[in-house]
């Protein structure tokens, strides 16, 4: 059905149109189609309505207009639309107004399948929102986000089927539930007779439309046309859903709601005493109705007694809808009602309940979920409920699902959804707007296969494909084919007494087969079997240099502030030498750029200080510094975004130019990092000798594990303390006479005197695995080896790592060090951080301070 959701913050949202219809001057089309609108908004006639907004908005672009747009076709479940709208709303926001609304935009894009695209947006909103309640309504919808992506497609045996058009009208059918004959379907709809959508009508002197109830039952050609209880249930003026029955069949219960204006002004549970001859009239449920909405009954069993659940809004609840039992004392009196408590109730909403032998079904917008509403189930041990626990998809959806309910034996349920299946009925308002009836039966006896892609090397292999083919007299038939571009798992359901064929495959590896069959089994069986691809040969592809155009060193980056030549950097430089060895009348500009950070002059020295790193580098190996031009351009040549970057940063698109601008619109700090660190660039250029040279790609391929040189690493035993899980990094042989390691800012320089000289025992650490929201501690110590006492100034890190040192004076030969703290709790994948240290020495013939780096590695388990 549509949703029971409020519109007063929708109708809220019109107030100032409706003070502009409110000028008695003459009006325009514009104020006529606004005029028009708020009109079908006071009917509730909201599709109408839309279409007069949407008619305005073309004729003004009123950006005023776009909000109420968006709202509505989210209110319409239109997720689609709604998308467009919401990012049309907050492209434009340049002050921030609609920050509220991320949230709301998240969410459609959650519901729209967009999980990758919705996360980054909802944790925009939960780093800026101040309200407790939504912040964990947000975080909870990033935890459904990520569930979305790592669970299987299906849950084993069981299948899901659409009721099909005698039960699924283009309006909606929910409630769904089977009478204890185990034949007939109770279920409710809005007028099956009449296909307007119109949910709530205030003006009592027109024709209303009420959701009934119905029932139907299954026979050998399918489902029954649906008939009507009589108007003792479906009392004129009311709608009248949620059917639920005790466990002997003798007392259905159901919700009774009357509309007031543009709310619901009453909302009650009542029951009716009968059976399979027919129901009385019925009674209100003493003791469960109240000063609040009840609704959506589900009959129960606690601590040896019958219980009646429900939801409610009362005050005393979590925050939005909650479920809440109330004892059978007898005779439709029960006891005071009781929450189920902040294991099942969250700020979010909870509906729908459904209990059947000591579990508790029901539906949730609070509980990390995959859509809207997610199915959950929670198991009672007699004193508490377990913790609630996702149906997993085929249940459940990126859009609503609610109303799980099963038969007798358990084999066999039924629930509603407006998720859309090609070739079924669907309202012209739209694919989502409307709920249908499924039926799921799960197989007493069943089989599947859950089938990985590996490479050799036993590492996930993503972008793979799998297609299962059942064989019949050694022919395979058509493929069922799947394709996942995140992960390696593929979730087949199989039939029994069958002969398949499974294929793997990706554009760059041999394809592979397994064949295997379900013929004889006594018993439910997974098969399971991964599969290890063999690469393809590849051929080398090449990237043409010409003169005059700068090409781009990528793997040769800088941290903020600093001008030495990162570990990773000595691949772009080698495949420079070689060039430089391979043609001796070639010269080169080796041009460096930094990020806006800093001023002009400032930033100007600092990529000319850059620029001669990687000249020194290629000095060293014996080419003349007159074949190399170093030039800084400082931060006056923003870089260009190429489609390489544009593939590795998904926020990126190519040919945006990052300026000072375009990186202050990005929406994270990770991102405006990322932006910086691809400016932060040093480039290759041929200024005389050959017009043109190729060079392999292969050539500037980063390895998996670089090292900050190419000698071979001996590697130390870890100490045997307390962080016994810290592995030793490999000891770096550097080939600098005075034995400077390369992360610092002295490295180089020839003349030490008067300096000291940060010795470090290791360098770079290995904290291995790290649980998420764990905590590893591990102390660096180093000596000074300098001929002057070492002062630190401050050492800083991400906000990850806790630093606990002493600015006292180290004197020459001495020990010092300090201790880390890391807290993995905000981290969302495994890295290499940086600490870097300044003294307040000064670095030899000039006043910059010395700077040393360390670093630590981590390997997150989620």
């Amino acid at each position: 059905m549509k949703r029971w959701l409020a519109i007063s913050t929708l109708l809220f949202s019109l107030t100032g149109l409706s003070q502009l219809l409110a000028q008695p001057l003459s009006k325009s089309s514009y104020e006529t189609t606004l005029q028009l609108a708020a009109e079908k908004m006071a009917e509730q006639d909201y599709y109408n309505a839309l279409e007069q907004y949407e008619k305005a908005y073309e004729e003004r672009k009123d950006k005023e207009l776009i909000l109420t747009i968006a709202q509505l076709h989210y209110f319409l479940r239109d997720y689609e639309k709604a998308e467009r709208w919401y990012d049309r709303l907050l492209t434009r926001d340049k002050e921030n107004k609609y920050a509220a609304e991320r949230f709301v935009y998240g969410r459609v894009l959650k519901m729209t399948g967009k999980y990758d695209e919705a996360i980054p947006e909802l944790q925009r909103f939960v780093n800026e929102t101040t309200d407790p309640k939504l912040k964990e309504l947000a975080q909870n919808e990033i935890l459904g986000a990520e569930l979305a992506k790592s669970l299987p497609d299906g849950a084993k045996g069981v299948k899901v089927e659409h009721l099909g058009k005698d039960v699924n009208a283009p309006q909606s059918e929910y409630s769904p539930v089977l009478y204890r004959d185990g034949k007939t379907l109770y279920f409710a709809a809005f007028n099956k007779d009449d296909a307007k959508e119109v949910i709530i009508v205030d003006d009592k002197n027109k024709e209303t439309h009420h959701a009934k109830i119905y029932t139907t039952s299954k026979g050998e050609k399918g489902w029954a046309a649906p008939k009507v209880l009589d108007d003792k249930i479906n009392r004129p003026g009311f709608h009248s859903p949620n059917v639920a029955f005790s466990a002997d069949g003798k007392r259905m219960y159901f919700t009774r709601v009357e509309n007031k204006g543009n709310t619901i002004g009453t909302s009650k549970i009542y029951m009716s005493e009968g059976g399979d001859e027919g129901w009385l009239g019925p009674v209100e449920v003493q003791g469960v109705n109240g000063e609040y909405i009840a609704k959506h009954p589900a009959v129960g069993e606690l601590f040896g007694k019958e219980v009646l659940f429900f939801v409610s809004n009362m005050d005393s609840g979590q925050g939005g809808d909650d479920i809440y039992y109330a004892t059978y004392q007898g005779n439709g009196v029960y006891s005071d009602p009781v929450s189920l408590g902040p294991k099942i109730n969250t700020p979010g909403d909870e509906v729908t309940p459904y209990y059947r032998e000591g579990t508790l079904y029901f539906s949730s917008t609070g509980h990390p979920g995959i859509g809207g509403l997610d199915i959950f189930y929670s198991v009672w041990d007699g004193s508490t409920w377990s913790e609630p626990k996702n149906m997993g998809k085929q249940y459940n959806t990126s859009v609503d699902d609610q109303y799980f309910s099963m038969d007798q034996e358990g084999y066999t349920g039924f629930f509603a959804s407006n998720r859309f299946i090609s070739g079924t009925t669907k309202s012209l308002n739209g694919k989502n707007c409307c709920d249908d009836i499924y039926m799921f039966s799960i197989a007493k006896l069943y089989a599947d296969l859950v089938a990985g892609v590996f490479d050799i090397g036993k590492k996930p292999l993503k972008g793979a494909s799998v297609a299962l083919m059942e064989m019949a007299n050694n022919t395979p038939g058509t493929p069922d084919s799947k394709t996942s571009e995140n992960g390696n798992r593929f979730d087949f359901g199989l039939g029994l007494e069958k002969a398949y064929m499974i294929v793997a495959s990706h554009p760059a590896y041999f394809p592979d087969t397994f064949q295997f069959n379900t013929v004889g089994l006594k018993e439910s069986k997974s098969y399971e079997h991964r599969f290890f691809l063999k690469p393809r040969p590849v051929e080398p592809e090449y990237d043409t240099i010409t003169i005059e155009q700068p090409f781009v060193l990528e793997n040769i980056l800088y941290d903020f502030d600093d001008d030495r030549i990162k570990p990773d950097a000595e691949i772009d430089l080698k495949a420079v030498l070689g060039l430089m060895q391979q043609y001796p009348d070639m010269k080169i500009e080796m041009g460096s750029h930094t990020d806006f950070r800093g001023n002009d002059a400032y930033n100007q020295e600092l990529s000319q200080r850059r620029a001669e790193s990687a000249r020194r580098w290629l000095v060293r190996y014996e080419i003349p510094r007159t074949r190399i031009e170093a030039k800084g351009y400082g931060e006056s040549v923003p870089k260009t975004v190429s489609a390489k970057w544009a593939a590795k940063y998904n926020f990126l698109k190519e040919g945006d130019v990052l300026t000072e601008e375009y990186i202050n619109k990005l929406a994270t700090e990770e991102q405006k990092e990322a932006a910086h660190s691809i400016n932060r660039r040093t480039e290759f250029k041929i200024i005389a000798g050959p017009t043109s040279v190729t060079i392999k790609r292969t050539e500037l391929k980063k390895p998996e594990q670089p090292q900050p040189n190419t000698t071979t690493p001996k590697t130390k035993q870890a100490p045997k303390d307390r962080n016994s899980l810290i592995q030793a990094a490999p000891v770096q042989h550097n080939l600098d006479t005075v034995k400077i390691h390369q992360w610092s800012s002295l490295y180089g320089k020839k003349k030490l005197k008067g300096v000291p000289i940060m010795q470090f025992d290791q360098r770079f650490v290995e904290l291995g695995k790290v649980k998420k929201g764990e905590k590893r501690y591990y102390t660096y110590r180093f000596t000074n080896r300098g001929d002057t006492d070492l002062k630190i100034s401050v050492i800083t890190a991400c906000e990850c790592t806790t630093i606990d040192y002493s600015t006292k004076a180290i004197k020459p030969g001495q020990r010092g060090e300090f201790k880390i703290t890391f807290d993995s709790t905000e981290k969302e994948e495994s890295e290499t951080i940086d600490i870097d240290i300044m003294l307040e020495n000064s670095e030899p013939g000039n006043n910059r301070p010395i700077m040393e780096t360390v670093r630590y590695k981590f390997d997150l388990v989620k």
